[in-house]
């Protein structure tokens, strides 16, 4: 039986880019104040769940939230969660 012939490929190459490249401009770290709003709000909200659960039926405002105490202290949690994601 014959033997097939080897086809050589061709060495890839990408198509040329139309676009002008854009410099990206460095970011630097995060300033101080970011920081302590960021954990500043992660602790509130631990304070505010805590505080709801040892004293939360005797501070008036907070036993009229009732359950919507946690939303309260989880929301601020999550929005100093949420600000770790542009933390440098």
């Amino acid at each position: 039986m014959p033997k097939s012939k080897v086809r050589k490929k061709t060495a890839y190459t990408p198509p040329a880019d139309r676009r002008t490249p854009v410099k990206v401009r460095a970011a630097g770290p995060s300033s101080l104040v970011y920081k302590i709003v960021m954990f500043g709000l992660m602790l509130l909200g631990l304070v505010w769940l805590v505080v709801n659960y040892i004293a939360g039926d005797k501070i008036p405002f907070m036993a009229d939230l009732g359950n919507g105490n946690f939303a309260v202290g989880f929301a601020l949690m999550i929005v100093g969660l949420l600000m770790t994601m542009r933390w440098r």
